[in-house]
């Protein structure tokens, strides 16, 4: 077995394989940004490199930094997580080479899915079809005009190099195109390091299901059942379970076929997942993941097998235990993403901040995979995940009255999360009777009276806290911990009072959330009405439009492309007349 593993991530999935290796008997290395330097992964793990920097792209992107600590660290083996390096077939390339292993798919497999334009070309290869699309990157906005043309609107931009709803846009009509390529390919040059893209037809009302395969270097390719991630903002999953309910049974066997037909294809070996859209009885290849699903505990809770071990046991070569015969699923289990984002009636913002406490949902049943703890702060510059609750119950119905039972015992304070609008959901008749889609969240549900704050604690404040310092020799990480009378005397603050809202209807508009302004989309002197788009706020790896609030003309702008703002500012100011 491997001796030592580092894990080229960070949060809550650094945290999952560092608890994987310590069962297992391997050493965890954990790296991290100037912002990570006292992060959970960092603390948890049994050593830890600086790769300095603050965002992804100066750190956990940063392949010679990432290849430096692999050197001096005299790792044999890296797991990339999701996100980051997990699908990019370059850094797989690179460390493999170097005689380390790659917890993950071959070379040439990563290539071939991570590219959503050869991977569509490779499911068809096999019989498995998918949504119509094209077959080559988007280069210019009359190309997607011509789309439209012939299957109609509306068209889903997506990123070629990437998947979990980063990088895709949906565009309703022409007017629309050039802006959803632009913000399209930010987002995935900033998310996964390069910016191609393409585009397909955006089906009207699917279901998301998604089939984990894992396949092993000895011929062994099998399917461990279904999950259903409908329940959507953004096009970025805020709950998934296993097993996806209310479909035939001859449909789930049939894309689980499928879905080992498509990993067998491209001559797969690890853990992967193969995407569909399922509507009016018949399913549409989307595409493969290339590595751990963020929602793969669901699966864990309903067949007992730790997908996390067994990655690491098949890159290692051992032979799968267990045969597609063996795999049985037990009763049923949600998984809810808590995320840094106030559901705002829907906005769903990013709420960047610091955890002034808290305290996660336990009993039967009950499992938290969080990469956070009470004091850690969640940054604008990295995906807002706090972490993943997740229910087992015997049927669908415990599970999600488990669920809400969990998520209602949640104490949290310092900034805002989505629990409101996951119980919400959960309580939902839509949800519970299945009849939600994709665009259900967005479209139907009715969040108007939802916010952000958290439920109350009682706040009491501990005599004493547990400060950390770090020492850095040579770039490695070390800890030095001590216990100090905590003489703040302060209360903690609710995630009510963070936060502003864009104008208030004066004209004077500020930005609800801290982040970087990535594009300006107005001028001085420039004639706006109240719904204008005027700056888009990247914040937490995420897009997000401010708008005018009034009818008038813009008199001030007082920020550049690339500032970055806090909560509050006032960036633009525009005059009514009145």
């Amino acid at each position: 077995m491997f001796k030592k593993v580092l894990i080229a991530n960070r949060g809550e999935i650094a945290v999952r394989v560092i608890r994987a290796c310590r069962e297992l008997g391997i050493q965890s290395v954990a790296v991290y940004s100037e912002l990570d330097r006292n992060a959970l992964h960092t603390r948890l793990a049994d050593e830890a490199y600086a790769l300095g920097g603050q965002t992804a792209s100066e750190s956990y992107l940063n392949t010679e930094k990432i290849i430096d600590v692999i050197e001096r660290s005299q790792v044999d083996a890296v797991h990339p997580g999701y996100g980051f390096f997990s699908e990019n077939a370059e850094f797989a390339e690179s460390i493999t080479e170097k005689g380390v292993t790659f917890i993950g798919p071959p070379v040439e497999a990563i290539a071939v899915m991570g590219d959503k334009i050869s991977a569509r070309s490779a499911a068809e290869k096999v019989g498995v079809s998918g949504v119509p699309g094209t077959t080559d990157f988007i280069t210019s906005s009359k190309e997607v005009e011509s789309f439209a043309a012939d299957h109609g609107y509306p068209v889903a931009i997506k990123a070629a190099y990437g998947g979990g709803g980063r990088g895709m846009k949906v565009v309703d009509n022409e007017d629309e195109i050039q802006a959803a390529i632009d913000s399209a390919q930010r987002e995935a040059l900033a998310y996964f390091g390069r910016d191609e893209i393409y585009m397909e037809r955006y089906l009207t009302k699917p279901r998301h299901i998604e089939v984990q395969v894992i396949c092993d270097s000895h011929g062994n390719a099998l399917h461990l059942g279904t999950r259903d991630c409908s329940a959507q903002r953004r096009h970025q999953k805020l709950i998934e379970e296993a097993p996806a309910p209310l479909i035939p049974q001859d449909i789930l066997n049939a894309m689980g076929q499928a879905a080992v037909d498509v990993a067998q294809g491209c001559g797969y070996i690890n853990a992967g997942t193969v995407e569909f859209l399922y509507e009016d009885g018949n399913f549409y290849y989307l595409e493969m993941n290339t590595r751990l699903q963020v929602e793969h505990p669901v699966t864990e809770m309903v067949t007992g097998i730790d997908l996390v071990e067994q990655q690491i046991r098949v890159a290692y070569g051992e032979e799968l235990p267990f045969k597609q015969d063996d795999i049985e699923i037990n009763g049923h289990a949600i998984e809810v993403r808590i995320n840094a984002e106030d559901p705002a009636g829907g906005q769903f913002l990013p709420s960047p901040g610091k955890l002034l406490s808290f305290k996660a949902s336990a009993g039967f049943g009950t499992r938290w995979d969080g990469g956070y703890e009470e004091g850690d702060e969640i940054s604008q510059f990295y995906d807002n995940l706090i972490g993943k609750l997740v229910c087992w119950g015997k049927d669908r119905e415990t599970a999600i009255s488990r669920t809400i039972r969990a998520l209602k015992e949640f104490e949290v304070s310092g900034l805002h999360t989505t629990i409101p609008a996951d119980i919400a959901i959960l309580s939902h008749h839509d949800f519970r009777a299945v009849e939600h889609s994709t665009k259900w969240v967005e479209e139907s549900l009715d969040l108007t009276e939802i916010t952000g704050t958290p439920f109350a604690t009682n706040g009491n404040e501990s005599s004493t806290e547990i400060r950390t310092a770090d020492i850095e020799v040579n770039g490695k990480r070390f800890d030095v911990s001590i216990s100090v009378p905590n003489i703040s005397g302060q209360t903690r603050r609710s995630a009510s009072s963070l936060g502003a809202s864009a104008g208030g209807g004066d004209g004077r508009i500020s930005v609800p959330m801290q982040g970087t302004i990535v594009k300006i989309q107005t001028s001085i002197g420039a004639i706006v009405e109240a719904g204008d788009i005027l700056v888009v706020l990247e914040a937490m790896k995420m897009e997000n439009n401010i708008t005018s609030d009034v009818n008038g003309t813009v008199v001030e702008i007082s920020v550049s492309e690339g500032d970055a703002v806090g909560a509050g500012d006032v960036i633009i100011v525009i005059e009514t007349g009145d």
